[in-house]
C-alpha cells in the first residue's frame, strides 16, 4: 500500500470515528433530555399516578421471590428504586440477617456521624499540614509581639533611668573646672635674672716671731 493510500485511509477511519462521536453525543443528549422530561413530569405525580404509568406494583407489597427487576430502570425514580431495594432486602433472608463479622456492612461515611456544615483543615494529599503552617505562623507572630514587648519595656526602664544621671553631671562639672589646667595649657613665666658673679677673696695672716 502506498503512503497516499494509507494516509487516505487513515483520513476516512477519523472521518468515521469524528460522525460516530457526535451521533453518540446527540443520542446521549436526546436521552438526557427525555429523562430531564420525564423528571419534570413525575415530580407533579404521587408515587401511585408513577406506579400505574410504569406498570409497577406498590414496592411494599412485593414478596420473597417476586421480581424486582423492572425497578431497576431508568424511568423508575430514584426514591421508588430504594423502596423496591429496601424490600429486597428485607425479604431475603441471606441479605438481611448479617452478622457483625461483614465489615463492608457498616457506613463509613460522614454523613451519619458528623454535625451539619462540618469543616476541617485536613486536605487529601496533604493532609494537615495548612493547620500546621497557620499554627507555626501564629506562633511566630506571638513571639515577634513578645520582642517587641520587651524592647519597649526597655526603653521605657532606659528613660525613666536618664533624669537621675543629670545632677551627677551637673555636679561634676564645677569640679572639673576648678582643676588646674596642664602644664602645656599654663602662660609661659618670666625669665629669672641671672645669680650674681662671687669674686674670690684672699685673706693673710702675719707669720709668728722665731719662725
Amino acid at each position: 500500500m502506498s503512503r497516499g493510500a494509507d494516509f487516505w485511509s487513515r483520513r476516512k477511519a477519523g472521518v468515521q470515528a469524528e460522525a460516530a462521536q457526535e451521533a453518540a453525543a446527540l443520542a446521549a443528549a436526546e436521552e438526557e433530555a427525555q429523562a430531564e422530561a420525564l423528571r419534570a413530569e413525575q415530580a407533579e405525580q404521587t408515587d401511585a399516578e408513577i406506579l400505574a404509568s410504569l406498570d409497577l406494583p406498590d414496592p411494599d407489597s412485593l414478596q420473597p421471590g417476586d421480581d424486582f427487576s423492572g425497578f431497576m430502570t431508568k424511568a423508575v425514580p430514584e426514591h421508588l428504586r430504594r423502596r423496591a431495594l429496601r424490600k429486597l432486602w428485607r425479604s431475603n433472608p441471606v441479605l438481611a440477617c448479617l452478622d457483625d463479622l461483614v465489615d463492608y456492612a457498616d457506613d463509613y461515611t460522614d454523613a451519619a456521624t458528623v454535625v451539619k456544615d462540618l469543616q476541617t483543615s485536613y486536605i487529601v494529599g496533604k493532609g494537615l499540614s495548612v493547620h500546621v503552617e497557620e499554627m507555626a505562623r501564629k506562633a511566630a507572630e506571638a513571639a515577634k509581639d513578645t520582642l517587641v514587648e520587651a524592647i519597649e519595656a526597655s526603653d521605657a526602664e532606659v528613660a525613666a533611668e536618664a533624669p537621675t544621671e543629670e545632677p551627677l553631671l551637673a555636679e561634676a562639672a564645677p569640679e572639673a573646672q576648678a582643676e588646674p589646667a596642664p602644664d602645656h595649657m599654663a602662660p609661659a613665666a618670666e625669665p629669672l635674672a641671672p645669680p650674681a658673679r662671687r669674686r674670690m677673696a684672699f685673706h693673710f695672716t702675719a707669720a709668728p716671731e722665731g719662725a
